[in-house]
């Protein structure tokens, strides 16, 4: 019975730990269902990238509000959980605050641990008034009801309450210690629980004891749930938000990549030894399908941008066509790709790892024709970003299918093509009258 806790304590870790270890695997298999795509290019400017945007939450402050609430949150979250490292080997060996012995240094690190978790604590509520006392518009936009909602409140509520559990599990640690009560050694400092300690005072040692042990397992449990909850939620961007700016896009914004299948076609018809009739090779290659209408036609970087989405609206608030109504959301394409990502990984979880068609695609059944020709291609989404995510490059390529697979583009757009074609510019005009307007 002496090693009961310890035991259950690496059976809780060994679940939790596990889950996550598994949910991880089956996000790495659906990113992969993506197209390869070479991003081993620049590395230097990557790290760079990462460190100043991941790291350095340089594109947060934008918003200084906003910002600097987030980056207490973040600070606040993970450095407090450092102390996670204490408590597993406490759990373990049975032993309570094994890094007593680094004394000064000891008090330094739980007094600083403290004033994060109350700063936290103040970020976490104005964070919660923002969205549902004062009611910023982005997140009242329409893809924001239910799931979406609730989830970005119960992430609040979940760090309200680890940082409570952690601020209760001290003040009754600290009343302990100025007890004399046996295992509770004199050590670390704690600069916000001593002020809620005397709300303990008529508790006996037994009860005090109880109360501490019953918030260190809740706390240890807490954040074991709260990992694992990670995957179902927008805040797996606490994790993927590294890897996405690494991996995010290092040429200009305006700058387009190419279809190699149509340069290869230009390529052709612009070499005057070619032959523009001759018949493909009979080993040639079947050209790829252009465009994508599905999420297994982007790349595997398109698909874990769409994982790395926050949901914050920085895109959406910024862009153009959103601002004068129109009906489209960048937030929204992030959202529906990685809602059909989900739906296309549970399909292969029921059918032992192999996609079965489900007559359902990313094109029709969850982005519109209307949502993507309503952008206008200007950027202001993905400069908005603050984790590097481009639904920019998602549109194009559903742009692209619609055009080149389906030859469905609106009709300005074909009426101006046909242009091109027949009078080398946009505009309705035979060539030998372009410089008409010089006469007048």
């Amino acid at each position: 019975m002496e090693y009961l806790p310890n035991i259950l304590f690496a059976i809780a870790l060994f679940l939790g730990i596990g889950f996550f270890t598994r949910n991880v695997r089956k996000l790495s298999r659906n990113i992969k269902l993506g197209r390869d795509v070479d991003v081993s290019d620049n590395k230097g400017q990557r790290w760079k990238n990462m460190a100043r945007i991941a790291l350095g939450q340089s594109k947060m402050v934008v918003r200084p509000i906003a910002g600097l609430m987030h980056i207490i949150v973040y600070v606040g979250f993970v450095i407090i959980n450092i102390e996670v490292l204490e408590i597993i080997i406490d759990g373990l060996l049975g032993t309570h605050r094994i890094f007593a012995p680094l004394g000064s240094i000891y008090d330094f690190l739980i007094g600083s641990f403290e004033i994060l978790a109350f700063l936290v604590i103040v970020a976490v509520v104005v964070f919660w008034l923002r969205r549902n006392i004062i009611k910023l518009k982005r997140f009242l936009k329409p893809e924001m009801a239910g799931w979406p909602k609730k989830d970005g409140n119960l992430i609040l509520y979940i760090e309200l309450v680890l940082m409570f559990l952690f601020l209760t599990m001290n003040a009754a640690d600290f009343q302990l210690q100025q007890l004399g009560a046996d295992h509770y050694t004199k050590a670390g400092a704690f600069p916000i629980s001593q002020f809620i300690a005397p709300l303990f005072n008529n508790l006996s040692v037994s009860s005090l004891i109880m109360l501490e042990r019953t918030a260190w397992w809740l706390h240890i449990i807490g954040i074991l749930c709260f990992l694992n909850y990670l995957y179902y939620s927008k805040h797996l961007h606490i994790l993927l938000a590294f890897p996405n700016t690494y991996y995010g896009k290092l040429k200009a914004n305006g700058e387009f990549n190419n279809v190699a299948a149509v340069t290869k076609e230009v390529k052709l018809m612009m070499d005057p030894s070619a032959d523009p009739f001759a018949a493909p090779a009979e080993d040639a290659e079947e050209p790829e399908k252009f465009g994508a209408s599905d999420v297994m036609d982007l790349s595997w970087v398109q698909l874990l941008n769409a994982y790395t989405c926050t949901e914050c609206g920085r895109c959406t608030s910024e862009c153009p066509a959103n601002q004068t109504g129109k009906n489209l959301s960048p937030r929204k394409i992030m959202m529906d790709t990685r809602d059909r990502l989900e739906e296309v990984g549970k399909n292969m979880d029921k059918n032992k790892g192999v996609f079965v068609e489900d007559g359902k695609q990313l094109l029709g059944d969850y982005i519109s024709n209307e949502e993507l020709w309503a952008c206008t291609t200007c950027n202001a989404c993905v400069e908005a970003c603050p984790v590097s995510i481009d639904p920019l490059s998602i549109i194009v390529e559903m742009r692209r299918y619609l055009v080149m697979e389906q030859s469905a583009a609106p009709t300005e757009l074909n009426n101006m093509m046909s242009n091109i074609e027949n009078n080398g510019a946009p505009w309705p005009y035979n060539q030998m009258d372009r410089l008409n307007w010089v006469n007048e």
